[in-house]
C-alpha cells in the first residue's frame, strides 16, 4: 500500500508517543502578522483539509523529542496548547 500525504513542502515527520500516530510538519509560511504564528516555527499536518472550513494543519514547535501544538484560542485570543511526547523524529534531507 503507498503512502498518500497532503503536506506542503514537508521538512520532517514524527511518531506521536501516547497513541503511536505518524505526522509530517513543514516550515510555518503563514503571515507573521497571525498573532498565533509568531511563536510557532512549524505546521503539522492533522488532517481535515477542506472539512468545515478546517485548514488542515497546526501551528507547532517541533524540537528533539517533544512538539508543542496550539490546539485551540482561549476568549482572550491566546493560544492553548499541547505537549507531545515524540519519537522517531526525522529530519528531511533537503537535496
Amino acid at each position: 500500500m503507498a503512502y498518500y500525504t497532503y503536506t506542503k513542502d514537508p521538512i520532517g515527520a514524527f511518531v506521536e508517543k501516547e497513541v503511536g500516530n505518524v505526522f509530517e510538519y513543514s516550515l510555518n509560511d503563514e503571515p507573521y502578522n497571525n498573532h498565533l504564528g509568531e511563536d510557532f516555527p512549524h505546521k503539522i499536518w492533522v488532517g481535515g483539509k477542506d472539512i468545515c472550513g478546517m485548514t488542515g494543519w497546526r501551528f507547532a514547535n517541533v524540537v528533539k523529542t517533544v512538539a508543542t501544538i496550539v490546539v485551540d484560542e482561549d476568549e482572550f485570543g491566546l493560544p492553548v496548547l499541547e505537549k507531545w511526547f515524540i519519537k522517531n523524529h526525522r529530519v528531511y534531507d533537503a537535496r
